[in-house]
Formats: structure tokens, C-alpha cells, sequence
């Protein structure tokens, strides 16, 4: 009998900017390494009884098959999961942690007991987060409306401009809020864009210059830089994945 192929599924959450997401491995394997490219976000994990911290990521992170368990997520907008973590977000930046390794161990194993028992373990999470924010507050404003502006398309000059803040200060609060100076996150988000305006339909060139790029052959350089690999071997997989019925979207990370 052939085994049930895993599933990706997501949702918006109740957490503004955030997304529910699982992936459901019934038989523990999957015969390929997954890509998961950069998206300014930071993840939640909670994957055989452990939580884990997606950091925010510069490069396409490689999910090995052994890794690929069944797992329940919240995804946060890029600037949110620092405030509701207490870690600076460029302490994780391309990194995967164990919420034990930021956290103290007794605080971790009550959320984790709470999760295991849960009938819904994403819920479970996306229960955490609303109560977490709920007592550390919102975001810093200024980093919201800046990450908002550059996934606008807005140039680093005119965000920083917009946001009355210098160039310096900037790049500093970049760094706590999102992992890295405001430059790579415009870079990040530009490359999503594009991705998306492809998945419409768009060819690559209108796709490149719709989303900011200077031509096709920018937009290429930017996702060798970013993703490791070119726009046709990424969407032949992504084809390969929709067929398989098993897909699993660019900004995912199901793995530590």
C-alpha cells in the first residue's frame, strides 16, 4: 500500500503579519534535500517534542531528508519575533536554535508540555504568541513601517528618509529587528516579489523589472546570491513539488 505523501498547509494567523503553518510527514522521509530560500522572517517550531527558532536566514538554507519531520510553525513578519523572543535577531541570523539555548530550560518544557498536549499544536503556538505579545507589546513601530516600505519596492535612502532616521541608526535597528542591515532585507524581499510575479504567469524579464530589478540578468545574479540556484531549477522543483502533491512555499522551514 502506497505510503500518504506529506503535506504542506498554512493560514493566516490572528498575529498581525504572521503565518500558521505544518507540514505532515505521515511516513518520517522524504527522498530529497528541500531548498528553503531567504524571506525576512523568523519561525517558531515545534517538531518532535523540541521548539525551535528559525533565524533569519542570507542564504537559502538546505533541509536535509532526515530532518524533514512532522512539524507545526508560526512564521513572523520580518521585526516580531525579536520583540516576542528577547534575542536580538541578528543572534540568529542564519542559524536554527533550541528555544533551550535562548530561554531558561524550566520556562521551555512548561510551553513545550503545553503544546504536546495540545489537540492543535499550531494552535497551541499561535495561542503562545498572541499571549507573549500580549504582555512584551507590539513591534517597534519604525521597524514595521520600514519593513513595510521595502517590501513596497521603496529604495533604502527614501525608507530611511521616510522614517526620519539616519542612515547609521538605521542599519542598527535593522539588525535587531530583521538580522541584518536594511540593504539585504530589500534585497530579500525584492527577490520575493519577483518569485511571485513568476508564479502568476510573468516572464522572467517583466517579472525582474516589475519587482525592482535592473533586468532579467539582475534578477538571476540575485537568486544564485540568495537562493543558490537559478530561476529555472527552482521553479522546475517547484513544479515537481505541485505534481507530487507535496509542495512546500520558498519561505518555509520545517527543520532545526
Amino acid at each position: 500500500m502506497p505510503q500518504e505523501p506529506p503535506r504542506y498547509q498554512e493560514r493566516s494567523s490572528r498575529l498581525p503579519g504572521a503565518v500558521v503553518w505544518t507540514w505532515d510527514a505521515p511516513d518520517r522521509s522524504v527522498p530529497e534535500a528541500r531548498s528553503v530560500l531567504p524571506d525576512g522572517c523568523m519561525d517558531l517550531i515545534w517538531t518532535g517534542g523540541r521548539l525551535v527558532v528559525a533565524g533569519p536566514d542570507t542564504r537559502a538554507f538546505q533541509v536535509a531528508p532526515a530532518d524533514r519531520d512532522s512539524c507545526a510553525a508560526i512564521r513572523f513578519a520580518p521585526g516580531t519575533a525579536p520583540v516576542l523572543l528577547g534575542v536580538p535577531a541578528h543572534e540568529l541570523r542564519d542559524h536554527r536554535a533550541e528555544l533551550t539555548d535562548l530561554w531558561p530550560a524550566s520556562a521551555v518544557r512548561r510551553l513545550t508540555d503545553r503544546i504536546d498536549r495540545a489537540p492543535d499544536p499550531a494552535e497551541a503556538l499561535e495561542r503562545f504568541a498572541l499571549d507573549r505579545i500580549a504582555d512584551t507589546g507590539p513591534p517597534d513601530p519604525l521597524t514595521v513601517a520600514v519593513a513595510e516600505s521595502l517590501r513596497r519596492g521603496a529604495s533604502v535612502a527614501a525608507t530611511a528618509a521616510e522614517a526620519g532616521i539616519g542612515a547609521r541608526r538605521l542599519h542598527r535597528r535593522s539588525l535587531a529587528a530583521f538580522g541584518y542591515g536594511p540593504k539585504t532585507l530589500a534585497r530579500i524581499l525584492r527577490l520575493q516579489r519577483a518569485l511571485a510575479l513568476v508564479r502568476t504567469g510573468l516572464p522572467y524579464a517583466e517579472a525582474a523589472c516589475a519587482a525592482g530589478c535592473t533586468d532579467q540578468a539582475h534578477l538571476s545574479r540575485e537568486m544564485r546570491d540568495l537562493a543558490g540556484t537559478t530561476l529555472g531549477s527552482y521553479f522546475a522543483a517547484a513544479d515537481a513539488d505541485a505534481n507530487s502533491e507535496t509542495p512546500l512555499p520558498s519561505g518555509s522551514s520545517t527543520t532545526a
